[in-house]
């Protein structure tokens, strides 16, 4: 569905992107990942046309960004890290605009705006300025937006940022059942639970390269080191257990390897240095 090789993309001196190759399959849920500065965004802003990159070629079922950007960006939806909404407008005056943006006029346009509002669950607030609703609900409405013109691919980046537990909970359920009824989605987040609870594939990004990218359940499962969990027989010092657990002979019971996460994996690849932001 997205074909992406040796993309190269540079702010003046600085190499954001570097000869980045990846393939992302019709119907695929594929979290990208990576810390600050790594290449996410400006990878999906040459994916979504929103940025030239200075080498390599992108495709979106077939269709090359550089040959055919207008029809390229018509397979896609695009949920920004940055509200893209009118915040004086309302939410159905928003919903209308962007829909005129697709060239959705009349009864089509009216029929999906009505679905959009059920999908955000804003049909209550229809009339109500966007400046005025709580971020969740900024944030489901930047969702259905991208969704108007149905399209074939949707990419999120950061799109839970400074949400509710509940916006987040319908955020989800709406891209799972996205994904169920084949559509392809790009995910990406700095929170990792995320990615475990939504994906069924991982990218992850570092210094504008690709580290790892594959199923995520053999991702985690795949050699190295390992955390356990013990259980002993009876009270035992958290200094003795320091000191020498195995030559001290303690009591005990089970050993059991505790599964890596998402988030130990991440950090085994990129580190744990602070970075800048991107």
């Amino acid at each position: 569905m997205i074909e992406i090789e040796h993309l190269t993309a540079r702010y003046g001196r600085r190499l954001a992107v570097d000869d980045l190759s990846l393939s992302v399959a019709e119907g695929a849920l594929m979290g990208l990942l990576g810390p600050n500065g790594a290449g996410k965004t400006t990878t999906l802003s040459c994916v979504v046309g929103l940025r030239r990159p200075d080498a390599g070629e992108i495709r979106v079922d077939g269709v090359a960004v550089s040959q055919d950007p207008l029809r390229a960006r018509r397979l896609l939806g695009w949920v920004p890290q940055r509200l893209a909404l009118y915040p004086e407008l309302t939410v159905a005056q928003n919903l209308r605009a962007f829909g005129g943006l697709y060239d959705l006029s009349g009864a089509t346009l009216r029929a999906r705006v009505e679905e959009a509002l059920a999908l955000s669950q804003l049909g209550e607030r229809a009339k109500a300025r966007v400046a005025h609703l709580s971020g969740g609900m900024q944030r489901r409405l930047n969702l259905a937006v991208a969704l108007l013109h149905r399209p074939k691919v949707l990419i999120c980046d950061e799109p839970t940022t400074g949400v509710d537990a509940q916006s987040r909970n319908h955020m989800f359920e709406t891209i799972r059942s996205l994904n169920r009824a084949g559509m392809t989605v790009i995910y990406t987040t700095h929170y990792m639970e995320e990615v475990q609870a939504l994906c069924d594939r991982v990218a992850i990004m570092d210094g504008g390269r690709l580290l790892t990218e594959g199923d995520l359940r053999a991702l985690l499962d795949r050699p190295g080191d390992q955390w356990f969990d013990v259980d002993f027989d009876g009270p035992v010092s958290a200094a003795a257990v320091e000191a020498a657990l195995a030559a001290a002979g303690l009591p005990v019971s089970a050993v059991r390897p505790r599964p890596r996460t998402l988030e130990t994996l991440f950090l085994e690849l990129t580190g744990h240095t602070l970075r800048d932001d991107e």
